[in-house]
């Protein structure tokens, strides 16, 4: 595929610098390394399931692309069937020292596992066989068409809480199974889900979506109001999920075919309007906030780069999808503010986080954790159009 030339060189380049930033990130405990503001990996830290996942996708992608990536890739399925698996009451943990079971880590599982069967590593295609058993009988919620959210180890007790966000990944996760399996029921559940929470609650809030409900799936727009800045639960709407949820609705409307309900690519601009018009540069420096209350005002200002990211894949998506021109000048102007702001080329990466001002911060973040958000951003723009980035790869492979 010719990459258009409306894509900035430096965005084309960006993949192969983060893949060096990252390029250290394994544990020698297994799994990969939270990493520091430098790349150095952050051993005393606990290996966390969801930065292992992310990594072992990334790095699954990159060898999909030709990059001597194998290595990584094996050793991020090894800890997924080793030491991040409950061998006792089956799942995943959530991190080496933490044994509940969560639906955002579970999530990535399949999404690692796979992007791994697409680039031909061994034992994923069972990792990614007994992923999507353990979603389908622990999360999957038939009622709800949607995902519960978090058991304890032993499966006995599950919280009283349900999100957005494991919903959203979990969509992620199933249109990448589809694409890998071609199993197309996992496309199925990824439209109940998007029906529910964006064409049901995100239309019915003014399309700024709560994240946040109870067991029977009602709306709890308060949650966590003491901790607005929380970093998977905050208060309020979430302007880069609302970017996330518009790219993931035009996936899902590839993966459907004629088959896809006619919202689909309406319901994915709405989303975008509303996330630019209550997000972006609100305060009179660029920049997208974190969070807004439901009347679309700002809550945390700090800017977060995989909100950014979200926005730069969203907009490129969009403009595939439809060819209006103005997703491409928000395209061109999201890069240009991400370049200026974000991308750090004296320690690596991008800088996680911001304060209002755009001056590196460490609030809601410390460190360079990973570089999936950034990663992703910059590769879809080099790729043809799919339902997932592993779909992509082997179709243009």
């Amino acid at each position: 595929m010719d990459i258009p030339a409306s894509v900035p060189a430096w965005v084309r380049a960006e993949p192969a610098r983060l893949l060096g930033f990252a390029a250290d990130a394994a544990h020698p405990g297994g799994g990969f390394a939270w990493l520091d503001d430098t790349g150095r990996p952050v051993l005393d830290r606990p290996v966390e399931t969801w930065i292992t996942c992310r990594m072992t996708h990334v790095f699954a992608l990159a060898q999909l692309q030709g990059a001597e990536t194998g290595e990584q890739v094996a050793h991020g399925v090894a800890a997924l069937t080793g030491v991040l698996r409950d061998a006792d009451h089956g799942g995943w943990y959530a991190t080496t020292t933490l044994s509940e079971k969560r639906a955002y880590e579970h999530a990535f599982v399949v999404l690692a596992a796979a992007s791994a069967v697409a680039a031909g590593a061994e034992g994923a295609e069972p990792l990614l066989t007994d992923a999507l058993d353990v979603v389908e009988r622990r999360f999957w919620e038939p009622a709800a068409g949607r995902v519960a959210d978090v058991w304890d180890r032993g499966w006995t007790h599950l919280e009283a809480y349900r999100g957005a966000n494991a919903n959203m990944h979990t969509v992620e996760a199933f249109l990448a199974a589809a694409d890998v399996t071609g199993d197309r029921v996992w496309a199925g559940r990824a439209l109940s889900i998007v029906e529910r929470l964006v064409h049901g609650e995100a239309r019915a809030h003014g399309w700024l979506l709560p994240e946040h409900y109870d067991t029977g799936w009602h709306v709890l727009l308060e949650h966590n109001r003491d901790e607005p800045a929380h970093p998977f639960r905050p208060f309020g709407a979430t302007i880069g999920h609302l970017f996330e949820w518009a790219r993931l609705a035009v996936h899902l409307r590839r993966a459907l075919g004629d088959d896809a309900p006619d919202w689909l690519v309406p319901d994915a601009a709405a989303l975008f309007r509303t996330a630019t018009e209550h997000g972006w540069a609100v305060d009179g420096h660029p920049g997208f906030v974190y969070t807004t209350d439901f009347a679309g005002t700002p809550v945390v200002r700090t800017r977060l780069h995989w909100v950014v990211a979200e926005a730069i894949a969203a907009a490129w998506t969009l403009h595939q999808a439809t060819g209006d021109p103005g997703y491409l000048e928000r395209f061109r102007q999201w890069c240009e503010h991400a370049e200026a702001c974000f991308v750090d080329r004296e320690h690596g990466s991008w800088h996680h986080e911001l304060d209002p001002e755009n001056r590196p911060a460490a609030t809601v973040w410390a460190g360079k954790p990973d570089i999936y958000h950034a990663y992703q951003a910059t590769l879809l723009p080099t790729l043809p159009p799919a339902a997932s980035f592993a779909g992509a790869l082997i179709t243009r492979g």
